[in-house]
């Protein structure tokens, strides 16, 4: 297996494209966003060839006009004014399995497929490595970008390349490994730049019916498994589809829990002094005695749990923000919620409460992981 790289859809600043027949107008970006929140788009159009999507890019470059290219909505958070430019939705299709020898299949799909029907088919097959990553909203181009992980699973363990539209150098597309893309905890070379577009993917995945290690604790006690064991990949996914919906996870309209980014901040990684100011803090607060999550991340370096902190700061599920207009979800703490009737600057009111209160109590500063278009955290 190889390295991939990071997350949802990247949000791509650009200019117009394809036939002008295509476009639409103060099209509303709610509607296209899983928080139910934002202003309109300007123009908005759909690029459903990689074609159409490199062409897009390429005429809003040279125009130098604005544009966002959109996927599936779940990793964004745009502001009440929307965007004033040309938003490209990304719905680009197609997905191909092809032996590699050694047990290994090469699936190659599109950027614009659906990343969960995507899932569903490589465990359809018999195809173990996306198993875990179930039930994660967004589209196949964005995964690389944030390095999206779940359950012990991160993309960087089964990406082997990508294809990509190179900005900087004409449009030019090009083939690069994973292991090129700086991947590492939800974060890529591509992650908070515009510098590529993403175009399609490929995933190295193992033949015969088995999950890849079931290496998260909560997952092998649903499976009832030790942790190191393989499972038949349906019951990894029905299992992660389970303890994904107890969490509000997934998509559901008439479930405001779900009605979010997914989880909004990212778990903290502090270097060796803040974590032990960070534990100095915990005590004096709690009690000498109070098992503290931390784990390993690299030499001087170590990950907090960002809900452990945001619970014990004070704000359990539930938590409600402005108005009550929107909350912490009554399911799990890092999912920021629209409740109804709730505009942006309530979302990020509530976001700014729940940062200051975690560094207030612990000296730890958390890192929002959606992506931001016209509005500041």
């Amino acid at each position: 297996m190889r390295r991939a790289m990071a997350r949802r859809l990247p949000l791509t600043v650009v200019t117009t494209p394809l036939s002008s027949a295509q476009a639409r107008t103060a099209v509303p970006l709610a509607e296209r966003t899983t928080l139910r929140l934002g202003g309109p788009a300007a123009t908005f159009l759909e690029a459903t060839t990689a074609a159409d999507l490199v062409e897009a890019v390429r005429t809003a470059d040279a125009a130098g006009e604005p544009l966002l290219l959109l996927g599936g909505g779940s990793n964004l958070v745009v502001a009440e004014a929307g965007f004033a430019g040309t938003v490209v939705r990304v719905a680009t299709t197609g997905r191909r399995a092809d032996p590699l020898g050694d047990g290994l299949v090469q699936f190659t799909v599109e950027a614009g497929e659906d990343w969960d029907s995507v899932v569903a088919e490589a465990v359809a097959q018999g195809l173990g490595g996306l198993e875990c990553l179930s039930g994660i909203p967004g589209l196949v181009g964005a995964t690389p970008v944030q390095n999206v992980g779940a359950y012990g699973v991160e993309i960087s363990q089964v990406l082997t390349s990508v294809d990509l539209m190179d900005r900087r150098r004409d449009g030019s597309v090009h083939h690069r490994s994973a292991d090129s893309l700086g991947l590492a905890y939800r974060t890529s070379v591509l992650k908070g730049t515009d510098r590529a577009v993403v175009l399609r993917a490929r995933f190295a995945l193992t033949a015969g019916g088995l999950s890849a290690p079931i290496r998260y604790a909560e997952l092998a006690r649903v499976l009832g498994v030790a942790q190191g064991d393989r499972v038949p990949v349906d019951a990894a996914r029905q299992a992660v589809l389970e303890l994904r919906r107890g969490k509000g996870m997934v998509l559901d309209a008439a479930d405001h829990d779900t009605w979010s980014a997914g989880s909004f901040f990212t778990n903290p990684l502090v270097d060796d002094s803040t974590l032990a100011g960070a534990l100095i803090r915990i005590a004096e607060r709690m009690g000498p005695h109070v098992d503290v999550p931390v784990y390993p991340a690299g030499a001087g370096y170590s990950k907090l749990s960002a809900a452990w902190l945001i619970e014990r700061a004070g704000f359990g599920k539930g938590h409600a923000g402005p108005g009550g207009r929107v909350g912490l979800s009554t399911k799990h703490t890092l999912a920021l919620t629209n409740r109804g009737g709730a505009t942006t600057e309530d979302l990020l009111e509530l976001a700014r409460e729940v940062r200051d209160g975690v560094r207030v109590a612990f000296g730890v500063e958390l890192h929002p992981e959606p992506v931001l278009v016209g509005c500041e955290f």
